[in-house]
């Protein structure tokens, strides 16, 4: 066996250990019931009508969602692949800020611009001297669209507008020859040619609206809960943990069908189209109305980022101006409340977690990598398949999976703060090897080739050929793993124990309790996670190597 196989064993073994493991200690609970072939909870969840209403509801709102995010992304990725002005590229960057941002920040993000006492109602009612809030739409529809869809836009922007710049100009010049106008060749010419990336984006959205968690548990309510909810409330707050499996299984069941069902039709629907470079078909517009047209598009995409302003603006202020009392009073428990932990102590646990978390995903991530590019293609597609399934199942539910699996020796970790690592570990694998994988795969052979005629052997050929050209990807690859675990939000709302508690759960218990001082200190927490997260994404697009990378 060759070393490289060797090393794939590693990867595999953790592979089959943290997540299959997990997910078949699910099907066993789920199953572990006193009725006919131990089916009992899947009936129960399949003729209650509540369950069902949850089904139908987590489907219909991803739904709605993915229009939501697809109707706003569709404009600023046009803006983006065909038109030239200063300073794209560092907005195209901010673009990309929500996508990275923890669903915790996004919730709190809304709630400071839109919520009962957010910016807008405040404005409003001290402008014309209203007696109530006139915006009320928290724990509505809306508020759940709008923030998915904020959450999710710059998926379709990074996607349909790297795609729609390289797609060459001539068949809309021949439309415009025979006559069409612009909406006519939008329609008939460019629209079918971009509808494979249009497609591809929108599962992608669809799938993080489905198996949303914070964003519903936070802006929404009782009645707008998702399957994700569901289960938590089951598995933690209920511990009717057979129901909660069986409604685990249902919802990746649910996941993965959309994703086969996803794959056949891109096959189908992708199109032969010939791609030029970028710089060939930006266009450059001069007249006044096309000038405007592209200053309402950078006003409009500078407004969906104004809930992250809204929380920095809801952070620093008080009663009496701007001040830091939101920050100061992190560091005193004046309600005595059994789940304070210093700020310092939070941040310390989510630092710590975050960087532990970037090794193993690092380590793991650059081992499958290096195996997949030099495996035959077809060998290749099928593993990446396999190490990329965490993708398909929620946090919550690799959460579940960790507390029933993990709960017995020689493999009891509940009391440990590694079964949060590992979890998140799980979360940000993936993002290393879509960093990783495409810069691997674009070395040059004849390197390789170089170096062994020199007689260099295969580890100082990757430590001194392949690492020096990897190191701006590895570095992408340990920002992306260091942020996911700095805002996971699911598996450890599950998972944590109180001297573990890390930011986003801190957060959400801020939330939970009542008073001023809370929200205040709920909102400062927010910011601070907010800014940690994004220094990762600043160094992200710093070190990205030629727009390299799957994400």
């Amino acid at each position: 066996m060759t070393t490289r196989r060797l090393l794939i064993l590693g990867p595999f073994f953790y592979l089959v250990l943290f997540f299959l493991y997990p997910l078949m200690a699910i099907l066993a609970r789920s199953l572990n019931a006193d009725s006919f072939m131990g089916l009992g909870p899947f009936s129960t969840l399949l003729t209650d009508s509540y369950y069902l209403e949850r089904i139908w509801f987590t489907i219909w709102q991803a739904t709605v969602s993915t229009l939501f995010t697809v109707a706003v992304g569709l404009p600023v990725a046009y803006l983006f692949a065909k038109h030239r002005f200063p300073g794209k590229t560092v907005l195209k960057a901010v673009s990309t800020i929500p996508f990275i941002m923890p669903t915790i920040v996004v919730a709190m993000g809304f709630l400071a611009l839109l919520g009962p006492q957010g910016i807008v109602n405040s404005v409003l009612v001290g402008s014309f001297d209203l007696d109530a809030p006139p915006v009320r739409i928290s724990n509505t529809l809306l508020i759940i669209f709008m923030a998915h869809a904020f959450y999710n836009y710059s998926i379709v922007v990074r996607i349909v507008s790297t795609f729609w710049a390289n797609l060459s100009p001539r068949l809309e010049e021949s439309a415009a020859m025979l006559g069409a106008g612009r909406f006519e060749t939008f329609v008939h010419v460019t629209l079918p040619l971009l509808l494979p990336a249009i497609v591809s984006s929108a599962v992608l959205a669809f799938a993080f609206a489905f198996t949303s968690f914070g964003v519903v548990l936070i802006l929404g309510g009782p009645e707008f809960a998702t399957l994700e909810v569901v289960t938590y409330e089951l598995a933690a707050k209920l511990f009717r943990l057979e129901l909660a499996g069986a409604l685990a299984i249902i919802q990746l069941v649910f996941t993965y069908l959309f994703l086969v069902i996803y794959t056949k039709f891109q096959a189908g629907a992708a199109v032969q189209v010939e791609l030029v470079p970028r710089g060939n078909t930006s266009m450059h517009r001069r007249r006044l109305r096309d000038t405007v047209f592209v200053f309402s598009l950078i006003l409009g995409l500078l407004a969906i980022l104004s809930p992250l302003w809204a929380l920095l603006e809801r952070a620093i202020s008080s009663g009496e101006g701007y001040s830091l009392v939101n920050f100061i009073s992190l560091f005193s428990n004046e309600t005595g409340s059994y789940f304070y932990r210093s700020p310092l102590s939070v941040i310390g646990n989510s630092v710590r977690f975050a960087i532990c978390t970037m090794v193993i995903a690092v380590t793991v991530g650059t081992i499958v990598s290096y195996y997949l590019a030099r495996s035959q293609r077809q060998n290749a597609g099928i593993l990446d398949a396999i190490f990329m399934m965490p993708l398909g199942v929620s946090a919550v539910i690799m959460g579940f999976g960790f507390l029933i699996a993990f709960d017995q020796d020689p493999m009891d970790l509940r009391a440990s703060w590694t079964i949060l690592v590992i979890a998140h570990s799980l979360i940000a694998y993936p993002f290393v090897i879509r960093s990783v994988l495409p810069t691997l795969r674009g070395i040059p052979i004849h390197l390789r080739e170089a170096a062994a005629v020199l007689g260099a052997s295969p580890a100082k050929t990757f430590f001194h050929i392949d690492m020096p050209i990897l190191s701006g990807a590895l570095l992408v690859g340990a920002t992306f793993a260091f942020a996911v675990s700095m805002g996971e939000f699911g598996a450890s709302l599950l998972l944590v124990r109180p001297e573990f508690t890390t930011m986003p759960v801190a957060i959400f218990r801020l939330l939970g309790q009542p008073g001023d001082s809370n929200i205040g200190q709920a909102v400062a927490l927010s910011t601070i996670l907010m800014v940690i997260v994004a220094i990762g994404f600043i160094l992200i697009e710093r070190f990205r190597y030629k727009d390299m990378g799957g994400f």
